[in-house]
């Protein structure tokens, strides 16, 4: 059958597995909807990292660096607290040595999985969560909203859409990202040497030593030119930093290539994604993470505008929408 959508186990976890022609993709959805496998199976290219048997207490305890986990809001906060429409947020502060909260609420959550199907076009898996006084992050985020993540795999690749709509009586801020991390190699027969990663970054944003931003900018350097240019290894140094978007030809994007196989795969993220968080784990070499976001980290604790930090405000019954997508093509 050219698609098929699959509830099933893995290493003792639900599962859900869609395929579509070459394609499949995994999603858990009981630990935060996490979409932990992309899988090109012809070409026996695996794109995301995804939790082995013996790694499975690891992700559990720190899903964040496998696959597609979502970031609600997304990064850090100074001391764990910020203010929006005279209303204090308190969240935990889980990032000791800084004193910020890290990370936010729903990437280690139970999700619903509210529609799944096929077609001769598509097969595709939607999630969602619903949060009202009797979730558990409402005592965080004081909000009546639901988020839906709708992920398609057809002949083009995996397709992530994502809605969030304001339910409640009040206005919300609304600050998202993922932590999408990629294997390199994605391919068991090449190296890392093979690899080189182009991403449509612009000015990148000043961090203090408690990783927040100052509000300067500082000057790209040669290597981070090359970034945003041709490309360059994703561990031409070790990275945790953080920039504005700056599309080219009208396109927001990460693209990783394979230069021995001649493939690249192309995450187009949408240009609502305003800025990029890029990650790579020390330059340790194995996977990395360019992560889209649509606000700069500590948004609200800024001096900047909503339009400048990019933290969209969410007026009652309002949606925010946007679409991303993972595709492959010869080089």
């Amino acid at each position: 059958m050219r698609s098929s959508v699959k509830f099933h186990q893995y290493n003792g976890e639900k599962a859900v597995t869609m395929s579509f022609g070459r394609y499949t993709a995994m999603i858990l959805p009981d630990i935060g909807g996490n979409l932990v496998s992309f899988v090109d199976t012809e070409r026996n290219l695996n794109f995301l990292r995804t939790p082995q048997s013996d790694e499975m207490m690891a992700f559990k305890s720190y899903p964040v660096v496998y696959g597609i986990p979502v970031l609600f809001p997304p990064n850090r906060y100074q001391d764990g607290t910020f203010t929006f429409n005279g209303r204090e947020y308190r969240f935990p502060i889980n990032e000791i040595d800084t004193n910020n909260h890290l990370h936010g609420f729903l990437y280690d959550l139970p999700w619903h999985v509210d529609v799944s199907g096929t077609s001769e076009a598509i097969s595709q898996v939607m999630l969602f969560q619903e949060v009202d006084h009797n979730h558990p992050i409402y005592q965080f985020w004081p909000h009546h909203f639901k988020i839906t993540i709708c992920y398609r795999l057809s002949d083009e690749g995996l397709q992530q859409e994502v809605r969030v709509r304001n339910i409640g009586g009040d206005c919300m801020p609304l600050m998202l990202a993922f932590h999408t991390t990629l294997n390199v190699p994605f391919s068991p027969e090449s190296t890392r040497s093979d690899y080189t990663c182009a991403i449509t970054i612009g000015d990148r944003w000043e961090l203090s030593k408690r990783m927040l931003p100052t509000g300067n900018f500082q000057a790209l350097t040669s290597n981070e030119e090359q970034l945003k240019g041709d490309g360059i290894s994703p561990f031409f140094e070790p990275m945790d930093n953080h920039y504005v978007s700056l599309p080219q030809d009208g396109r927001n994007y990460m693209a990783l290539t394979d230069r021995r196989l001649g493939l690249r795969l192309i995450y187009n993220v949408g240009r609502k994604y305003n800025n990029w968080m890029i990650w790579n784990n020390n330059a340790e070499g194995s996977f990395f993470c360019p992560e889209p976001q649509t606000n700069v980290v500590n948004a609200p604790n800024t001096t900047l505008s909503d339009e400048e930090s990019g933290m969209v405000v969410l007026e009652p019954g309002q949606s925010w929408f946007e679409t991303s997508r993972f595709s492959i093509e010869y080089v």
